[in-house]
């Protein structure tokens, strides 16, 4: 890491591990993220601009970008410059110039009103690079640029996630007759005129709902209105009494009167075993914020009653919310200011975002909106994005409000990484988004290939499963599939990789479940179910298509002797694709989870899992078993791990294209 121990030297600080998001063939802008918490010109993240004017992809719309990044940047973050990259050779300089600009008039817009010296970033069509400027007293360039090595550890053992939820339900009434008092109804009016009236219900209704959405904004710093504030960690040897906290608190000048939560900070519900934890937002301290609001007491000044009066029928229509807010703050700030500054103006920005995406279909069928927060792979802190759950995930309006935020994150357009599933609960610990469970409720083992030892594969490229799945073996569950169930557990394995990954929402197959499968699209008999016979790589193939809609490759060797010679394409699809392959044929069934091939040599191992395995989920006796390790065709001693007088058969599962 490069020496920034000169404090007059302006240093950039990058901890976001993919800085540029757009081609360098294409022209567009991102918001560089950072943080008051953080030292100035701390970069976390880097949102790609997506609502930009058609005539000029460098000109953002700044109302929609705002909205957007209001809806997914927690509280506690915020755009502190912007990066260009333009196709048409831009003069550095000015372009830097454009950038900060650009980023002043976004922090307008998102009312991060106060001062602070921008950042300005330009890839330089000549070299490639990315140059960096700030807007001190005049635009200068910066040279001094820091990559932190543990960014993880840099933001979260210095910071916490403050949590809110709270539920609301707004009535909104409105009348259902037209001005001269006559019912509304479609049979008896023309078309103009039916526009005409229900555009009037709707603005009638829009208003009620706009005026009910201030009133419940103005009540989270109303001075009767109570935060109760307490740590989230379980483990915690000593547990700490809730805080609690009053608006009217902030107004108390008396310090007789005041309590001593004015003098507590966030780390006073943080935890001293954290240090012993990895550095994550996972692992990260977590404020959970209950929020009372006052109905009744003595009011400092009685308001005059009062009342609406809506002549004729009316209808009432309840908007319902569930505010889920999170923020990122320092534990060294007071809990006075972390409610104050950031869970209030939070609660407030995600009301008003959802208050505007109810009313364009308020009275048709309007939204039921759902905030969900996810950490998108190589992200730092998480995001929120707000779901309506009135379209199912595969519903082509979702599919498209998903592929949206995978542009706007630089997130692969093929992969669902921000579906329902994958959010993160802040409130419960999760053994992961696939609920990987067995029915009687034992926990299945993940990702065993971690931390095994090498291959011994001299000056091999090793080419591995992407992302995790769960170890299915024989006997598991109580079930008795010893000597002939391998092909059946490999394929629960390889199941579960795309329930874990999120392309998929079904539960593992049983033994019998597979059987049914293979029954009902005509490729067995009725006879097969129930029985103990043994099924293979094109079985599984026909079973993948049918409960997945998953397409598979299958690569068909004569002799084991020859497998080696498929490392090539096999370390291809492993890098391309990522699933584990099934290898059937000769006599057994095997999960392959990876290859280390050294091309110039021909020399290669092969990372079997394997299914025949009958002991407990014991991760040391697996590994120390070599019942999940590298294999080599043929061993030290001479010894055949493929049989040469068999033949094989490989399925490769194909990463469906989806978001």
């Amino acid at each position: 890491m490069a020496d920034d121990s000169n404090e007059n030297k302006t240093t950039i600080r990058i901890l976001c591990r993919k800085l540029l998001l757009i081609t360098k063939s294409e022209s567009g802008i991102q918001w560089l993220i950072g943080s008051p918490f953080l030292p100035t010109f701390t970069i976390v993240s880097t949102f790609r601009c997506i609502n930009t004017l058609t005539s000029d992809p460098l000109s953002p719309d700044f109302s929609k970008e705002s909205d957007d990044m209001r809806a997914l940047l927690p509280r506690g973050f915020e755009v502190i410059g912007s990066l260009i990259v333009s196709t048409s050779n831009p003069n550095v300089e000015g372009s830097a110039r454009d950038a900060i600009n650009a980023s002043g008039k976004m922090r307008k817009a998102l009312s991060q009103l106060e001062n602070r010296s921008l950042v300005g970033a330009v890839v330089d069509p000549s070299s490639g690079d990315i140059r960096f400027f700030v807007s001190n007293s005049v635009v200068e360039p910066v040279t001094s640029i820091v990559f932190e090595d543990h960014p993880e550890k840099y933001v979260w053992e210095r910071g916490c996630i403050l949590h809110c939820e709270l539920p609301i339900k707004l009535p909104v009434y409105y009348s259902v007759k037209d001005p001269k008092g006559t019912p509304f109804s479609y049979a008896h009016l023309f078309i103009e005129k039916q526009h005409e009236i229900f555009s009037k219900f709707h603005s009638d209704a829009e208003n009620m709902l706009k005026r009910a959405t201030e009133a419940v904004a103005a009540k989270f710093r109303d001075p009767k209105t109570t935060y109760v504030l307490e740590t989230v960690d379980e483990s915690m040897t000593e547990a700490l009494q809730p805080v609690i906290i009053q608006n009217r608190d902030y107004d108390l000048e008396d310090t007789s009167q005041k309590s001593n939560t004015k003098s507590l900070l966030c780390s006073h519900l943080c935890s001293e075993d954290r240090k012993h934890k990895s550095p994550s937002v996972e692992n990260a301290d977590k404020i959970q914020v209950s929020l009372f609001l006052a109905t009744s007491g003595p009011s400092v000044k009685p308001p005059a009653p009062s009342a609406e009066y809506i002549p004729g029928e009316a209808k009432l229509l309840v908007v319902e919310y569930k505010l889920k807010v999170i923020c990122y703050a320092t534990k060294d700030l007071l809990l006075m200011d972390a409610i104050s500054k950031l869970i209030i103006p939070g609660l407030v920005d995600q009301l008003h975002t959802m208050k505007n995406m109810t009313l364009p279909n308020l009275l048709s069928q309007h939204p039921k909106l759902h905030p969900y927060h996810f950490i998108p792979p190589g992200f730092l802190h998480p995001i929120t994005a707000i779901y309506d759950s009135l379209y199912g995930e595969t519903e082509m309006k979702q599919v498209e409000i998903r592929k949206c935020l995978h542009m706007r994150l630089g997130l692969p357009l093929d992969r669902p990484l921000l579906r329902i599933a994958s959010a993160i609960d802040f409130l419960t610990a999760k053994e992961g988004a696939s609920g990987n469970l067995l029915r009687k409720g034992t926990p299945l083992l993940k990702d065993v290939h971690i931390g095994i030892p090498s291959s011994g594969v001299h000056g091999g490229v090793v080419s591995l499963v992407q992302g995790s799945y769960e170890y299915y073996h024989y006997l598991q569950d109580g079930f008795d599939d010893s000597g002939w169930g391998c092909a059946y557990r490999s394929l629960q394995t390889i199941v579960s990789w795309f329930k874990i990954q999120q392309y998929t929402a079904i539960h593992v197959p049983s033994h019998r479940e597979i059987q049914e499968s293979l029954v009902e699209i005509g490729d067995k008999d009725a006879s097969f179910i129930g029985s103990c016979d043994w099924i293979g790589a094109i079985e599984l193939s026909f079973v993948l298509d049918k409960l997945l809609g998953v397409s598979c490759k299958v690569i068909n060797v004569r002799s084991g002797d020859e497998l080696p010679e498929k490392c090539r394409e096999l370390a291809m699809h492993f890098e391309t694709q990522g699933t584990p392959i099934m290898i059937g044929g000769g006599v057994l069934a095997y999960t392959l989870l990876g290859v280390d091939y050294n091309e110039a040599s021909g020399d290669c191992a092969f990372l079997i899992l394997d299914p025949h395995y009958t002991g407990s989920d014991d991760l040391k006796k697996i590994v120390n078993g070599g019942w999940c390790g590298w294999k080599k065709a043929v061993d030290s001693k001479g010894k055949h791990f493929f049989l040469h007088n068999k033949f094989y058969n490989l399925l490769l599962p194909q990463r469906p294209n989806m978001v």
